[in-house]
């Protein structure tokens, strides 16, 4: 509000809801370009006018018939009408996302076939704004595999609708590819990343603490209900959200120490009470300790969840997805290390998780062998949870002699520094091979011609070229888009941030219609068989 307010904007108000006519004002109109919005905008202006005038921006092209609508109620009182844009939410400074949550429904539910094209075709127009934003023309490329299509009929609409769109330029020249590609893929080309337990500060505590909107609740020690919000005005977050739990349940209390030190604090244990001291004592630290102190807080939150039960379940699940145990041998009988996960007292939820690994391990499992594993987790009537991952193109049902081979992965036994952390997205090897020109063509055909940067050794020379570091510097390079259809985890999120660290020469950006937390995901996977009414009744009880 502060910086509209220094534009002389005074009022914010909701264009759904009735609002006070001011005659004497001007309106800006900032809204998306559907019959809705513009009913809402007519409505202002017809019968009598609630405004002296309005400028109109929409997030994105706007149809002709609603143009025309808008023009024949209400051309007289409009100054200005402009199409920005900007039909994208960007989430982070490398991740965004198409609000979109819904996508997910309309694209793989057998029950909403009639929705698909729709859904898609927005995603395709939302990509283009954001393309647009950035000054990209892309070259488009989308990962082929028999069982997923949707990512190749998301990029010819892609790049049908980029050539669209800068042919009718405002500048009149028609623009040429720019240095970026863009690669689309499918969330069944990863189901591992989105159910494992992450121990990545931000991962984690999307998945096992209830954070919504990215607000944080928690109590404080006297009590109170507080609440933070989780985003890139924190910056101690942006410093640690990427961070191993373990660097950050050490780095902290270290950060606190600093603070009581510079106050001569009594050196001691860091806990939640002597800060809620300090912080009366010294009003002048009262920012940096809340800050820091809500990160305590959520730390301490995460590791109590880790210590409970996430420690023991992880070393299954990293064995499970990663294929090889802690020496780098290999799993011969992944059956042996599911089975004590299903013994032991763990949730529902979490055995479901590892039942998946176990089955994505061996591209499917035969029929027989899924309803034993059913009958032991004791989810009988909850059994979509595992047979809905089908309509994702992920193989669950496979006759025993054909278990697929997967595809090789990068060796990062170097890399590693934690046991429990073995396992990285399928996307950063992709993020990496797409940097270093080793995509393989016939898995990732490219829908319109490719920018000379990424046809040779471009990307690689300009790797090895590249002294500064700078953020702005590091735009001059050229940028890597990757959008996934059906969600993005944060672990996945991550994986942009360190490609683009490590290679200063590219930025990666990364985007989905939105975010998934395994939770979200797993609700997501259990309704897709479910028909439209049924699953408007499940909404219904959960309001209720």
């Amino acid at each position: 509000m502060i910086h509209l307010m220094s534009e002389k904007i005074t009022i914010v108000e909701d264009l759904y809801k009735s609002r006070e006519p001011v005659l004497e004002m001007k309106a800006i109109y900032f809204m998306t370009p559907t019959a809705k919005c513009v009913e809402a905008l007519i409505a202002d202006f017809k019968p009598k006018p609630k405004y002296k005038a309005a400028y109109v921006y929409f997030t994105d092209y706007c149809p002709d018939e609603l143009f025309n609508n808008m023009k024949l109620y209400c051309a007289k009182y409009i100054r200005v009408c402009k199409e920005i844009n900007i039909s994208f939410m960007p989430q982070e400074a490398q991740v965004f996302t198409c609000d979109n949550p819904e996508a997910f429904q309309s694209i793989y539910s057998p029950h909403c076939q009639d929705k698909k094209k729709k859904t898609l075709e927005t995603l395709a127009d939302q990509l283009v704004t954001l393309c647009a934003t950035l000054d990209e023309y892309p070259g488009v490329r989308y990962k082929k595999d028999s069982n997923m299509v949707n990512a190749k009929t998301l990029a010819e609409l892609v790049d049908n609708k980029l050539a669209r769109h800068y042919e009718m330029d405002d500048s009149g020249k028609k623009k040429g590819k720019t240095q970026a590609q863009l690669l689309i893929v499918e969330r069944g080309f990863d189901p591992v990343s989105p159910i494992l337990h992450e121990l990545t500060y931000q991962a984690m505590a999307y998945d096992l603490i209830d954070i919504q909107s990215d607000t944080y609740k928690y109590k404080s020690k006297d009590g109170a209900e507080k609440q933070a919000l989780l985003n890139e005005d924190d910056m101690l977050w942006v410093k640690l959200r990427h961070k191993h739990i373990a660097e950050v349940s050490e780095q902290i209390p270290k950060m606190v120490k600093e603070i009581s030190a510079n106050k001569k604090q009594p050196d001691g244990k860091i806990t939640i009470s002597n800060l809620a001291q300090m912080m009366k004592k010294m009003p002048s630290f009262r920012k940096q300790l809340t800050e820091k102190t809500v990160h305590l807080q959520l730390a301490e939150d995460c590791m109590k969840h880790f210590s409970n039960n996430v420690e023991k379940l992880c070393k299954a699940e990293q064995d499970l997805a990663v294929g090889l145990d802690v020496d780098g041998q290999k799993v011969k009988d992944p059956m042996r290390t599911l089975l004590p996960v299903l013994l032991h007292p763990y949730s529902t939820h979490d055995k479901i998780r590892a039942v998946l690994l176990y089955i994505f391990s061996l591209n499917g499992t035969t029929d027989e062998n899924l309803s034993k594993l059913i009958q032991h987790v004791k989810i009988e009537d909850q059994r979509e949870f595992i047979l809905n991952w089908k309509e994702l193109g992920v193989p669950i049902i496979t006759s025993s002699s054909i278990f697929n081979r997967k595809p090789p992965r990068r060796d990062r036994s170097q890399e590693e520094k934690y046991n429990l952390s073995r396992w990285t997205p399928v996307i950063k090897d992709v993020m990496e091979d797409a940097v270093e020109n080793k995509l393989d063509t016939r898995e990732w055909p490219h829908q319109s011609e490719c920018p000379a940067a990424w046809n040779g050794s471009g990307a690689v020379s300009a790797r090895q070229k590249h002294k500064a570091s700078a953020q702005d510097e590091r735009r001059t390079g050229s940028r890597l888009i990757i959008f996934v259809i059906g969600g993005i985890t944060y672990s996945e999120m991550r994986s942009a941030y360190e490609v683009t660290q490590a290679v200063k020469s590219c930025e990666v950006i990364i985007g989905s219609s939105h975010i998934l937390t395994p939770t979200s995901l797993l609700d997501d996977i259990k309704v897709l068989s479910k028909g439209p009414m049924e699953v408007f009744t499940i909404d219904e009880r959960s309001n209720a």
